[in-house]
C-alpha cells in the first residue's frame, strides 16, 4: 500500500486520526516516538526555517526539501503537508503537488486564502472568490495520482463557511477542512453540510477553536485532527526556561539526573533516523523506544 492509500485507510477507520505538527527534523524525531502521523505545519516551518511568521514567506523548494528529508528518516509515518495557497499560482500548486507525491508525501492541504495570507486562527484573513479557488483545486486534483488532497476554507462569515464547505465536499477532494471553527455547534453544522466527506479539524493552542479530545472529536464526526503547534510551542517554553535557569545559575549547567537528556540520550534518538536502520517496508530494524 502506498503512502496516500495508507493515510486514506487510517482516515476511514473509526475514530479520529491524529497528525502531529512538526517544524524540523528534531521535532519530527520526538513526534515519531508517540504518534503514527505528522503534519508539516506552515506555521512551524516558517518559524523554524526562516524565523518569520506564516504570512507568505515560505518558498516551495525549501518545503519540498524538508519533506524529502522527513520521508527518508520516517518511512512509516503519515506525512500531511501544508502547502498554503499553493504558492499563489495554480501551475505552481500543481508542480509542488507532483514533487511532493514523487518524494513520498501522503497528502497536502490547499487553502482558499488570498495574499497577504494569515494563520487560520488569527484575524485579517481574506479568501479568493469561490470559483477561482475551485479552479485551482480542480487543477491540483487532476495533477495528482494518489495523493490525499484536503480542501480548506478560511471563510469567517457564517453563511459563507457553509456555502464553501458544501462546495468543497462536492469536489473530488478527499477531506474538507474549515479552519478556525469557533464552537462545537459549528463543527456539527459543517459535518452536516458536507455529508459523508471526511472532515479535518485543526487544533492550535491559543487559537479560535475549542479544546477537544480525540473521543469528543470522534463523536462529532471528525475524521482527522491536526495538532499544528504543540512541538513548536513546547520548544519555545522549554528553551526559555532552560536559558533563564542557566543565566540564573551564572552559567552552571543543571545537575544531570536519571530523567535528564544528555549526549547519549540525544544521540540514541537521532541514530534511529539513519536510513540503514529502516527496513524496506518501513518497519524499523532496531527497537523504537522513547
Amino acid at each position: 500500500m502506498n503512502h496516500p492509500d495508507r493515510l486514506r485507510a487510517a482516515i476511514a477507520e473509526n475514530g479520529t486520526t491524529p497528525l502531529i505538527g512538526v517544524f524540523d527534523m528534531f521535532s519530527a524525531s520526538a513526534a515519531a516516538q508517540h504518534y503514527d502521523g505528522m503534519f508539516v505545519s506552515g506555521f512551524g516551518f516558517a518559524a523554524s526555517h526562516y524565523g518569520l511568521p506564516d504570512i507568505g514567506f515560505i518558498a516551495w523548494p525549501d518545503l519540498v526539501s524538508f519533506v524529502q528529508r522527513l520521508r527518508l528518516a520516517f518511512p512509516a509515518q503519515h506525512l500531511l503537508v501544508d502547502i498554503d495557497d499553493g504558492y499563489v499560482d495554480p501551475e505552481t500548486a500543481c508542480h509542488v503537488v507532483q514533487h511532493l507525491e514523487a518524494i513520498g508525501a501522503s497528502g497536502v492541504i490547499l487553502e482558499d486564502q488570498k495574499r497577504p495570507r494569515r494563520c487560520g486562527h488569527v484575524e485579517g484573513k481574506q479568501v479568493l472568490p469561490l470559483e477561482e479557488y475551485l479552479d485551482k483545486l480542480t487543477m491540483v486534483l487532476e495533477s495528482r495520482r494518489d495523493l490525499v488532497v484536503v480542501a480548506r476554507t478560511d471563510a469567517t462569515e457564517e453563511a459563507e463557511i457553509l456555502r464553501r464547505a458544501k462546495a468543497l465536499a462536492a469536489t473530488d477532494a478527499d477531506v474538507v477542512l474549515v479552519d478556525g471553527v469557533r464552537s462545537v455547534d459549528w463543527i456539527r453544522k459543517v459535518r452536516e453540510v458536507i455529508g459523508d466527506k471526511p472532515l479535518l479539524f485543526n487544533q492550535i493552542a491559543g487559537g479560535k477553536s475549542p479544546r477537544l479530545s480525540l473521543p469528543e472529536l470522534g463523536e462529532l464526526g471528525v475524521d482527522v485532527a491536526i495538532y499544528s503547534t504543540p512541538c513548536l510551542f513546547a520548544a519555545q517554553t522549554a528553551m526559555d526556561d532552560a536559558l533563564t535557569g542557566l543565566k540564573a545559575a551564572d552559567g552552571r549547567l543543571p545537575e544531570f539526573t536519571a530523567s535528564s537528556v544528555g549526549v547519549a540520550e540525544c544521540l540514541a534518538r537521532l541514530e534511529k533516523n539513519i536510513s540503514r536502520h529502516h527496513a524496506h517496508n518501513g518497519v524499523p530494524k532496531v527497537p523504537v523506544t522513547s
